[in-house]
């Protein structure tokens, strides 16, 4: 298994995700079907807050260097908070120079066995400029859950970032999506945990949903003004005192 090969190959998916309160990771998963729109990954903390408060968000393509700031009209952002996952759609997709294919993704009814060694990139708040590589074995998958439980690291950035393996020419396969990290406090001080990543689920049903960008804009908008409706009285009245 060559990682470094990976690395090459990934590198050009990769976005870094600045928000109002910090920044994480993502990756180019997705483009609908005449390739008007492109699908980013990321997990749902790095972006839930901005989303909500439809506040702009900043995406840096690593290779190009090229950054731009989208607003809430700019952007559509599909959040599965249950499994801290999390879809950018933007449009216009040459305003970044992506590739015009995208990686594979696992097949979501099936998980990768315990004890094969995974790798995944990100920008850990230590070194923010920089993509880094990071690799650990799996320890577990919790089917329930719909996460792996791995032997490794996710520092701070790195949230969002793609897990994956690596197929018979090094070309990476998307395995998952770094969700956190879980040191062990059972005793007094802190010692290494493991690293959480979601599996590929969530993804795969964001890709039978992407049309085109207006279509995916109008639906969001629908569904906020539905979030946004005042709660209908239940009717109570304060109760009357008595003397």
């Amino acid at each position: 298994m060559e990682w470094h090969v990976a690395y090459d190959r990934v590198k050009p998916y990769l976005f870094k995700i600045i928000t109002e309160d910090g920044f994480g990771t993502g990756f180019l998963f997705a483009y609908n079907q005449d390739h008007s729109v492109a699908a980013l990954a990321t997990a749902a903390h790095v972006v839930e807050h901005d989303h909500a408060w439809s506040k702009p968000i900043r995406l840096g393509h690593y290779e190009s260097r090229d950054i731009e700031l989208f607003s809430a009209d700019d952007r559509v952002i599909w959040v599965d908070s249950d499994r801290d996952a999390a879809t950018i759609l933007i449009p216009r997709v040459d305003r970044f120079n992506l590739p015009p294919s995208v990686l594979p993704i696992m097949d979501a009814t099936r998980y990768k066995k315990i004890g094969v060694e995974v790798g995944w990139v990100g920008f850990p708040a230590i070194c923010p400029h920089e993509l880094c590589f990071f690799s650990g074995k799996i320890s577990t998958f919790l089917p329930g859950l719909n996460c792996y439980l791995i032997d490794g690291v996710a520092i701070n950035g790195v949230s969002g970032g793609p897990v994956f393996d690596t197929l018979a020419d090094s070309t990476p396969e998307i395995v998952g999506v770094v969700s956190a990290y879980m040191p062990n406090r059972r005793i007094q001080e802190t010692s290494p945990g493991l690293l959480k990543a979601q599996d590929v689920t969530s993804y795969h049903e964001h890709i039978q949903r992407i049309r085109s960008f207006d279509e995916a804009k109008a639906k969001e908008k629908e569904a906020q003004k539905e979030m946004d409706k005042p709660t209908p009285s239940n009717g109570c009245t304060p109760p009357s005192t008595q003397n």
